[in-house]
């Protein structure tokens, strides 16, 4: 016990010394939340949109007015002809461009359908297929509207649809993508920072030549990693309470499931990053290949790979697989689950075994490459 509270105290000694690694476990998650919280987002809005009315009559105005009563397009453009709608396309002033043909009134009228012709810019294949989303939506309330005008004017009582679909959005009602990828976010910023931070302990202690006096002290692998490794779970728990609070302040993330829950969660994932920190520090011989080893298993593979943008069950079968050792993977399922759901242990009981596997793994791991140092 005396060996691995020296090795204890020393560590938080060296973390206090050394403002890169303060930096990387406390200010850097902060920043990355709040950059990438405001950065990332699937809500598309505000979507600049040219008018070309042909018609230019109190149908087609009806229509247009329609489609701008909302936060989804604005009119940046009305065009004189066909011709301008391919130049604005072409130098990316508007995203879509909606054309009413001439007779757009008169074939209403008469009961028949009528043909607005949208061109939709498809560089960018998310924001066309919404883009196209948004106006079927259109076409099918103004096709209704439409249709209980003309039954009206005929003097029939319309009478309403035998199916009505009536939504109910559960988790996140107001459909904001921040409620969604925040809590995904302090997965990918936690994982980044504890492995980073903790992938340059030992390696340190090899570059400045002190691991010859730990070889010839009696302290042994597993107190030398433990004692390195808790100075960085108590800074990564504050942290992770600083980042929270960050959430619910700037983007009203409030949790709603259990308290003790996330608290086991939190360090059964810190015990799986910290020790995949503590292999790479022991199998490097200096703090830049350390480093790199460090971004080049956490930054992508926590971004693609583990269910924070992209869903896994979408992804092919080899890569499917692949996942299954990505550590951030099973943090943003319980992090969406208890943030988000209030989903009990019963229903994430599967992440829970897989972080406690992996950090045994990577302890196991680390513990043997650290006795050929020490």
């Amino acid at each position: 016990m005396r060996r691995f509270l020296a090795i204890f105290k020393k560590e938080f000694r060296q973390i206090r010394r050394d403002p890169l690694s303060l930096g990387l476990l406390v200010f850097v998650p902060a920043f990355m939340l709040v950059l990438y919280g405001y950065a990332l987002s699937f809500d598309v809005k505000h979507i600049p949109m040219a008018v070309l009315d042909e018609d230019r009559t109190p149908e087609s105005r009806d229509l247009l007015d329609s489609l701008f009563q909302n936060p989804y397009f604005d009119r940046k453009r009305t065009l004189s002809c066909r011709e301008d709608a391919d130049a604005v396309l072409d130098r990316g002033q508007v995203r879509a461009v909606l054309i009413v043909p001439m007779g757009y009134a008169e074939t209403l009228y008469r009961g028949q359908t009528a043909s607005v012709q949208a061109l939709v810019d498809g560089a960018d294949a998310t924001s066309a297929s919404t883009t196209v989303g948004y106006l079927d939506a259109l076409a099918e309330r103004m096709t209704r509207k439409v249709r209980l005008e003309a039954l009206t004017r005929a003097g029939v009582t319309p009478r309403l649809p035998m199916v009505i679909p009536e939504p109910r959005i559960w988790f996140n009602p107001e459909m904001e993508s921040s409620h969604f990828l925040v809590p995904g976010l302090i997965a990918l910023v936690l994982m980044l920072s504890a492995v980073i931070a903790t992938s340059l302990s030992i390696v340190r202690e090899k570059e400045r030549e002190t691991i010859e006096q730990i070889r010839v002290s009696p302290v042994r692998p597993h107190e030398l990693i433990l004692g390195k490794t808790l100075p960085y779970v108590i800074i990564c728990v504050a942290t992770m309470g600083m980042i929270l609070m960050l959430g619910y302040l700037l983007f009203g993330i409030v949790i709603k499931g259990s308290y003790l829950l996330l608290a086991v969660a939190t360090l059964l994932f810190l015990f799986a990053a910290l020790g995949m920190g503590m292999l790479i520090s022991s199998i490097t011989n200096s703090q830049q290949v350390a480093f790199q080893i460090a971004i080049i298993v956490t930054l992508l593979p926590s971004i693609i790979l583990s269910g924070l943008i992209f869903p896994i069950h979408n992804m092919p079968l080899p890569i499917r697989l692949l996942t299954l050792i990505v550590t951030p993977r099973y943090f943003v399922t319980i992090l969406r689950g208890i943030i988000l759901k209030d989903a009990p242990f019963m229903a994430l009981w599967p992440s829970f075994i897989a972080l406690l596997a992996l950090g045994l793994l990577y302890y196991l791991l680390a513990a043997r490459y650290t006795r050929k140092v020490v």
